[in-house]
């Protein structure tokens, strides 16, 4: 199993939760854990279908095609990630209260609807590009759920302090070359 992959996907696809977990905590803005649940439950459904979707490529071509083209896709997702400006998510990290509608400091279960879909983009075509290496789904949503409710928590906990670090600056980039170098990990394994 390709442990190791299924790790970092579960931390790049959420390094940009950690971005807005800290704009959130910088603003004293709250998410509650159901909210933060909520938000990882949506990125989870939208790695299972697209990691399915992605599987069923594999049906259609070759395994080593398939990987190939996989970690090739996730290269191109990272390199997208570092050369795209990726409006929403940009404009929510530089005003968080976009989201918080009602200003009363706390992300509501609706509001976090809203910004789990936001958050899940990353998601979406990562788990294409797993599903065609043949990566476990199971493994890869439970990694990406678990690493989304973690950098989610943290970075609201600790955005008052950390979102000056270098993390909180580069959350996309560092998501971004996490992508590259899984993609070109997964090429040679």
């Amino acid at each position: 199993m390709h442990w190791l992959t299924i790790v970092l996907i579960g931390i790049a696809a959420n390094l940009d939760n950690l971005g807005i977990g800290l704009a959130y905590g910088a603003k004293q803005t709250k998410i509650p854990i159901f909210s933060n649940v909520i938000i990882a439950i949506i990125s989870m459904i939208i790695t299972y279908i697209a990691v399915v979707a992605g599987g069923t490529i594999i049906e259609y071509i070759s395994p080593s095609k398939a990987n190939l083209l996989g970690s090739l896709l996730l290269c191109a997702i990272g390199l997208w990630t570092l050369l795209s400006k990726r409006f929403s998510k940009q404009e929510t990290l530089k005003n968080p209260e976009l989201i918080d509608e009602d200003r009363d400091y706390t992300i509501s279960c609706r509001e976090a609807i809203t910004l789990g879909f936001i958050l899940s983009a990353n998601c979406l075509a990562s788990g294409i590009a797993i599903g065609a290496n043949g990566i476990s789904a199971i493994w890869t949503v439970i990694s990406i759920g678990f690493f989304s409710i973690v950098t989610v928590g943290v970075g609201s906990h600790l955005g008052y302090l950390l979102i000056k670090t270098f993390v909180g600056k580069y959350s996309t980039s560092i998501s971004g070359w996490l992508l590259i170098m899984i993609g070109v990990y997964e090429i040679f394994a």
